[in-house]
């Protein structure tokens, strides 16, 4: 985003909602990979410790959830980054 345009205080807000905003998405990505691989894995309440069986579950489970969250992210930088280049800059 080109924030040349504004002034200092504008900036620093954009800046800020920016950032709010990322946190608020941080958080929305990991409480669904909390209840995704919870509800996938952990299925034995006579013990408060995760079982062996249940804690390889949730490994392979974050680990799975996390790439493709990588791959998602980088298939849209990739196509905005096209999408970027075939759109002509308007002054």
């Amino acid at each position: 985003m080109d924030f040349s345009s504004m002034n200092a205080a504008e900036q620093a807000h954009m800046s800020k909602v920016i950032e709010k905003k990322q946190m608020q998405d941080f958080l929305r990505m990991y409480s669904n990979l909390v209840e995704r691989c919870f509800n996938a894995c952990c299925n034995d309440f006579t013990s408060k410790a995760l079982s062996s069986k249940e804690e390889q579950c949730v490994m392979n489970c974050t680990d799975k959830f996390l790439k493709h969250s990588e791959r998602i992210g980088a298939r849209f930088a990739e196509h905005n980054a096209e999408r970027e280049s075939t759109v002509p800059e308007q002054h």
